[in-house]
């Protein structure tokens, strides 16, 4: 229980962090480093309890790689979910119910953009947070959290920079991306999941 807890403290900030950073007034074209930053350290708050995934993908990703148990799957994806849907509601009131103009991206373009970031922090996950070859390192959450920072600035123009099938669920519910969008990130962020743990699988086959 304690870590569906952490788990969705963790979303809930993030998504928070989204919300407060992005909507007008927010933090213009620092935005990225808000919501890295706060990734970051709520990683570092929560990796020892859950893993700190707070991203359905990441969860996904840990899963076939073989470090989430099946049975905490479910769990982990509810309690992210409904973090982001919380973050969202409290941004939104903290913001003054605006009335946002939702994005409009190019959904091919976003479909690859979506899919390329989350590859990343996924591959970034695997790699810091579970390897043998770093276990018990001290940047970890570092590490993930600047993979954030790193692939909003680079692709967050292109599809809103979501990365994170909770994150895309909490800007749908501000405004900021359209309901009929939902799916460029689920397919995204999914696939790339699926994508990076079989990269990782195949890169370490001894490390099981």
């Amino acid at each position: 229980m304690k870590k569906y807890l952490v788990e969705f403290i963790g979303a809930f900030f993030l998504v928070l962090a989204v919300g407060m950073a992005v909507i007008d007034p927010g933090a213009g074209s620092l935005a990225p480093i808000a919501i890295g930053a706060t990734l970051m350290v709520m990683v570092f708050a929560g990796g020892h309890v859950s893993g700190a995934h707070y991203n359905p993908a990441v969860t996904i990703a840990v899963w076939l790689r073989g470090r989430c148990a099946t049975a905490d799957v479910p769990f982990y994806l509810v309690a992210q979910v409904l973090a982001a849907v919380a973050a969202a509601k409290l941004a939104l009131l903290f913001k003054g119910c605006p009335v946002i103009a939702p994005g409009n991206p190019n959904v091919g373009h976003a479909l690859v953009a979506e899919f390329i970031g989350t590859f990343a922090l996924a591959y970034v996950v695997l790699n810091v947070a579970t390897a043998k070859g770093t276990a018990n390192n001290s940047f970890y959450g570092l590490a993930i959290g600047f993979t954030v920072v790193t692939m909003a600035f680079a692709l967050g123009g292109i599809s809103g920079g979501a990365f994170n099938p909770a994150v895309a669920v909490g800007i749908t519910v501000m405004g900021l991306a359209k309901m009929s969008n939902l799916w460029i990130y689920l397919v995204g962020n999914f696939g790339a999941a699926i994508v990076a743990a079989l990269t990782f699988k195949f890169i370490n086959p001894d490390d099981k």
